[in-house]
């Protein structure tokens, strides 16, 4: 069988070197990706290398030094989360989870117990469409699959032992504790749908501390952060694309987008392409809709919110306020 595969933590996004860099020179405009970067001269742009993405700061507002300093600080929080959250790293708090966590309670981090509290309350809200434990079904697909290893598409039976490992459920969470244990063994967690959105929320937190008020946040193209607006403007205005050309240009001042869409990571099954956001609902690739785009104070929630939108194939119940959902 066919696999296709980019991108394994992210939504549909752009991949870029492992590098860290400033260049205040106007760039073209991205040739893809899920948003079109907006670019202008006389910013400092930097980036970085994380959750198997190109993250990009597109600073303003200050003098160039001040840009550059507050810019490499939160560049260092997104790669330190990289290496607590990715449960590709051996060492993270994430891999340890999935090792551990089924023989008995595992203290985390406060920030970690946050944001699985997070997925646990994303995950109930939407009715299970939003699940970050598919970790076990994106392996029986083959998105895990590595360059020349052999593999089959699931059989119904197949599925249905899979997905006895698959569901929040199965993550107990003590909030008094603050310790994570999972009641079967074999569940997987994988932030993918939500860690890159957490990565640039703290990293638009460090920009703030340091007074950057006009600041464009992106990790893949597809998790957007923006602070304030480019100098002289009244709002970063955002291309999606593969929505509707009366939808796809978004003004966001202090916003955060998320978008998803299965193209980027397929397989082809039968002469058939499916793509890698799953719903868990049924075990299969979701085939409801193309792109999902959510707006809304948090590129976190945001990221989580549009995967869900993109299983439910619209906008998705419990979709909080504050937040609206474009679906094609």
């Amino acid at each position: 069988m066919d696999v296709r595969s980019q991108d394994h933590e992210g939504h549909a996004g752009l991949i870029g070197p492992t590098v860290a860099h400033a260049d205040a020179q106007p760039q073209p405009p991205r040739e893809s990706g899920a948003v079109v970067v907006p670019e202008f001269g006389g910013a400092v742009v930097l980036a970085a290398q994380a959750m198997a993405t190109r993250f990009e700061l597109v600073l303003a507002g200050l003098p160039e030094a001040d840009l550059r300093a507050a810019g490499e600080e939160a560049l260092d929080e997104i790669t330190s989360l990289h290496a607590r959250l990715s449960a590709f790293e051996p060492g993270s708090v994430v891999s340890r989870l999935n090792s551990n966590a089924a023989a008995g309670p595992m203290p985390v981090a406060g920030d970690v117990f946050a944001l699985l509290s997070l997925c646990r309350d994303i995950w109930r809200a939407s009715g299970g469409v939003f699940d970050p434990t598919v970790g076990p079904l994106m392996e029986a697909w083959g998105f895990r699959a590595r360059a020349g290893e052999t593999w089959r598409p699931p059989t119904d039976e197949a599925l249905a032992r899979v997905r006895t490992r698959v569901g929040m459920h199965l993550v107990e969470l003590d909030d008094a504790a603050r310790t994570v244990r999972y009641t079967v063994p074999d569940v997987r967690l994988d932030l993918g749908s939500v860690a890159k959105g957490w990565a640039l929320d703290a990293a638009a937190i460090v920009l703030r501390e340091h007074g950057v008020s006009s600041a464009f946040l992106h990790g893949g193209t597809s998790s957007v952060v923006t602070l304030g607006a480019p100098p002289g403007e009244d709002a970063w205005h955002v291309e999606v694309r593969g929505l509707p050309n009366d939808r796809a240009r978004v003004a966001m001042r202090d916003q955060a987008l998320g978008v998803s869409a299965g193209h980027g990571r397929e397989v082809v099954v039968n002469g058939a392409v499916l793509g890698h956001v799953l719903d868990p609902r049924t075990g299969h690739p979701a085939r409801g809709a193309r792109v999902a785009a959510v707006t809304g104070p948090s590129a976190a929630l945001a990221d989580a919110w549009s995967t869900a939108a993109l299983v439910a194939g619209g906008t998705p119940a419990g979709l909080p306020e504050g937040y609206a959902a474009v679906v094609v």
